[in-house]
């Protein structure tokens, strides 16, 4: 007569469980993610783009009065990151390199010319204008030679971009970019640059009226 022993099963916590699907859905998650990633994989379904944008709407009209006299192309390199405080960088934080490019124009407002700042004398000979200091527009960022050299997420972020309807914003990064680009066009002598070639087109039209001395100042 055979006697079976059975031997006692081994009581698996609750925590390892839970600790063991968690791992389970990540491992799937990542998968899906290199699969993503791999060259051909989306020509392999034969993807197509639509473009169902509806047609551009005219909100409102303003005229110009201002010459714009110089324009300046810029280039910065952002580098942005954000850390998560008692978190490690792999766990929680971004760190973006990003390349911002974008012109900054340089106008003189003649729109705000009143009679006092222009003065011309009886023989219609001399002409003397006294205009506003040249000013920087808003700098507009150049979408087609700006791009984000490289992107480094922790696990959580990578996780929020998957259900995120924003996934990998790049609105900090061009902010900044903005930013600097501005700052940079306010030291590189643009506005001074603007003033003299406000002032050569001003005297090359007057004197082709027919005036012989044109005085053209800048101030308040």
């Amino acid at each position: 007569m055979t006697t079976s022993i059975e031997r006692p099963r081994r009581h698996v916590p609750g925590w390892a469980k839970a600790l063991g699907a968690l791992v389970l859905v990540l491992a799937v998650l990542f998968a899906g993610i290199r699969l993503a990633v791999l060259p051909g994989i989306k020509d392999l379904f034969g993807t197509e783009t639509h473009d169902r944008s509806g047609p551009a709407l005219l909100r409102s009209v303003r005229d110009m009065s201002r010459y714009d006299a110089a324009s300046g192309n810029f280039q910065v390199v952002v580098d942005l990151e954000k850390d998560a405080k008692y978190l490690p960088d792999a766990l929680r934080g971004t760190r973006t390199l990003y390349v911002g490019a974008g012109t900054v124009d340089a106008y003189v407002d003649l729109g705000s010319l009143g009679d006092k700042d222009v003065t011309v004398d009886e023989d219609r000979t001399s002409a003397t204008l006294r205009l506003p200091h040249a000013r920087l527009g808003t700098p507009a960022l150049d979408a087609d030679h700006s791009y984000a050299v490289s992107k480094q997420r922790g696990l959580l972020d990578r996780l929020g971009d998957l259900f995120s309807g924003n996934p990998n914003s790049e609105q900090a990064v061009q902010r900044l970019a903005v930013k600097h680009i501005g700052e940079a066009a306010r030291d590189s002598g643009l506005t001074a640059r603007a003033e003299s070639n406000t002032t050569d087109m001003l005297q090359g039209l007057l004197k082709s009226l027919g005036f012989t001395e044109v005085h053209i100042s800048y101030g308040a």
